[in-house]
């Protein structure tokens, strides 16, 4: 054949090497394995073992892959944490309770609840945020906001809201795994809520108004809110007072006696960030939250006195770490979990 009559001859594409055959369909591909726990040391499930059941300590979320070798085993997505990386971090024998903000940012219906309650153990607790809505009197000047910034709220303290929309999928899907409903009131203008007095007025109304069952807590980001007639309204209607490590606040034993935190039905702590620092630096700070950065040594101390306190007054114990506190929730907690065994 000449070389004019090859040219001439049409040749079907060569096949790719791994490719499928002519006529069969390329297989989908494989959904990524599940996050596993990592491997947990003698030391560690010896700690576990001598914390009491009843003080449930851990962080504030558990999307983040800065945890490999500390809580995965190995480095995924956080879009994959957050929708599979419960049971795994359930398994971590210190890890008896997770904060979920979440459910600050918008509600969730029950069914995701219920989701969650089946990834973790009986014994295991939520600490929840409820919605933003219900606890800013004014939305922020923040481009989150949309066209609402600057604007007067008016589902703020809404009782019949918080009961519909944040209560009542709440206690459906989460059951018995349910620990306390969080109202954080974020910083905001003492006058705008019409003073320390008229506030505690409010809120006063509003707790009283929620279905009875589940156990409220309360988080104050205005030290001015401090007062006598705010621990009044939480004695009163039976809410605990949120003791909170976060920026310009008291320190926690002010902050627990300014609230009568030892009379509360449980105690809840959450462990944020270090004086005088905002999110954002400690974010940059700390990232990617695989070790210590800023030790604590005084504020871990105060909660494992709080927390002894409590355990030995037969009060449940909540604990709740950000990455933002020291650099690392996890490692936090361990140190912490060591510090209150001790004092037990």
């Amino acid at each position: 054949m000449t070389e004019a009559g090859r040219e001439s001859m049409s040749f079907p594409p060569q096949l790719e090497l791994f490719g499928p055959a002519p006529g069969v369909a390329a297989e989908p591909p494989r959904p990524p394995e599940p996050p596993a726990p990592a491997p947990v040391g003698e030391g560690l499930r010896e700690l576990a073992a001598r914390l009491p059941r009843e003080v449930r300590l851990g962080t504030s979320s558990w999307s983040f892959p800065g945890w490999t070798g500390l809580v995965y085993a190995r480095e995924v997505s956080g879009e994959l944490l957050a929708r599979e990386g419960l049971p795994a971090y359930a398994q971590h024998p210190l890890f008896r309770t997770v904060g979920v903000d979440r459910t600050f940012y918008g509600p969730v219906p029950a069914e995701t609840f219920r989701a969650w309650a089946a990834a973790v153990p009986e014994d295991f607790r939520f600490l929840v945020k409820a919605h933003e809505v219900l606890t800013l009197q004014r939305f922020p000047l923040h481009e989150r906001y949309g066209a609402r910034r600057g604007e007067e709220n008016p589902s703020f303290l809404d009782p019949a809201y918080a009961r519909d929309a944040v209560v009542a999928p709440m206690v459906e899907g989460l059951g018995s795994r349910a620990g306390p409903l969080l109202f954080q009131f974020p910083p905001q203008e003492v006058q705008s809520l019409g003073g320390p007095g008229r506030f505690a007025d409010r809120l006063h109304a509003f707790l009283a108004a929620l279905p009875a069952g589940p156990a409220y807590a309360v988080e104050l980001r205005n030290r001015e809110l401090y007062t006598a007639d705010v621990a009044d309204v939480l004695e009163d209607v039976g809410a605990i007072p949120v003791l909170a490590a976060w920026r310009h606040l008291p320190p926690l034993p002010q902050q627990s006696a300014r609230l009568r935190a030892r009379g509360a039905s449980a105690l809840v702590v959450r462990w944020m960030l270090p004086p005088g620092l905002g999110y954002e630096e400690a974010r940059e700070l700390y990232a990617p939250f695989d070790r210590l950065v800023n030790e604590d040594p005084a504020v871990r101390g105060d909660i494992a006195d709080l927390v002894a306190e409590a355990f030995g007054e037969g009060r449940p114990v909540y604990v709740s770490v950000n990455n933002k506190a020291e650099g690392s929730a996890p490692v936090s907690v361990e140190r912490l979990a060591a510090a209150v065994v001790a004092r037990l």
